[in-house]
């Protein structure tokens, strides 16, 4: 490969001149911004185990009450981004939440996109757009961009969910924001309700409904249903997986992250393949063996982990007896969009 000139080799007269203009030499860094074959990644293999991470949570959940935090939260900080930065990934943040019973997180709303998967415990809901979604283990529930949310308890334990949010880019494009808002009215009905069979819609028999998210909680008991499903009916089947869709348009149910749910079965080792898009995994159910590179991770239940892109994993599930569970976040839909998504094998 050719060798290109250095910044030093540049005399220093010449160097202030172009600092004093506020210009740059390209070629000095031209392959830094555009390496050879694979881009250079900042995101490392990191595991967040959850059984060091409640601890801390519950503390904080003691140090400061919910009317000084808002939103009392634990980021998952990937340190290849540096602890700073606050983000798993370059387009993923990922956050622990904690409400207390008798809390109230008020009510705003924002540019990012996040959605919130349901940890532990029973009695809270979050309020979206006057939709009020109850949260059960492993229940998806998103706050799409723009949208008015609000999280409250009513029941007698903690209850913790994992935050996954479009932050750092929408950061990174100067386009990140908040507004805060009242206490929202609540509208009668559960969205996912009519929803809730495969293949089937409701008819919009005079106007089509103007929602963009018309589907905001999906119920873990049907993600999982399904997956079963989806494993008896066919054994032969490799990669037992479903993606989380918007019911309208069969699009991603987010527009820049992509949600999917993974059934590993009893012992099953799986490869999946180096794909561009930097990916998150979280166990809902059971014990999963991760290779990401050269780091392994073992993970229980409520356990998190990233992998950057353009990297195999391999997923084992540990348990011989039963399948395990896997949340998976990634950045596939971004990819999609700007016309860079790879599939490497």
């Amino acid at each position: 490969m050719q060798e290109l000139g250095r910044l030093e080799d540049l005399p220093q007269d010449y160097r202030d001149e172009l600092k004093e203009l506020n210009l740059v030499p390209l070629w000095p860094s031209l392959r830094g911004v555009l390496p050879p074959k694979v881009p250079t990644r900042q995101t490392k293999a990191t595991h967040w185990p959850y059984k060091t991470i409640k601890p801390l949570l519950l503390k904080a959940g003691e140090l400061t009450p919910i009317e000084k935090a808002e939103r009392r939260v634990l980021v998952l900080a990937n340190p290849g981004h540096g602890l700073e930065k606050m983000q798993a990934s370059a387009a993923m943040y990922l956050g622990m939440q904690l409400l207390m019973p008798g809390e109230w997180a008020p009510s705003h709303r924002h540019t990012p996109n996040a959605v919130r998967m349901i940890v532990e415990g029973e009695g809270a809901y979050t309020t979206v757009d006057g939709e009020k979604c109850p949260m059960h283990r492993g229940d998806l529930i998103l706050t799409p961009t723009g949208l008015w949310h609000e999280h409250g308890h009513d029941g007698k334990d903690p209850v913790i969910w994992l935050d996954v949010l479009d932050l750092p880019l929408v950061y990174y494009m100067e386009a990140s924001y908040h507004i805060n808002g009242e206490r929202q009215t609540v509208v009668s009905g559960l969205g996912d309700k009519p929803y809730a069979r495969g293949g089937v819609v409701p008819t919009q028999v005079f106007e089509r409904s103007k929602k963009a998210y018309p589907m905001l909680r999906y119920a873990w008991t049907d993600a999982k249903a399904a997956l079963l499903a989806m494993a008896s009916d066919n054994p032969a089947l490799e990669a037992v997986q479903i993606t989380y869709v918007n019911p309208e348009t069969g699009a991603d149910a987010e527009n820049i992250l992509g949600f999917y749910a993974m059934l590993l079965r009893p012992g099953q080792t799986l490869r999946l393949p180096a794909r561009s898009p930097a990916q998150v995994f979280h166990v809902i159910e059971g014990t999963v063996h991760a290779q990401i590179v050269d780091s392994s991770f073992t993970l229980v239940e409520a356990d998190t982990c990233c992998a950057p892109g353009y990297e195999a994993v391999t997923l084992k599930n540990l348990q011989a007896d039963k399948p395990s569970f896997v949340f998976i976040a990634d950045e596939s839909p971004l990819h999609r969009k700007l016309g860079v998504y790879e599939n490497r094998g």
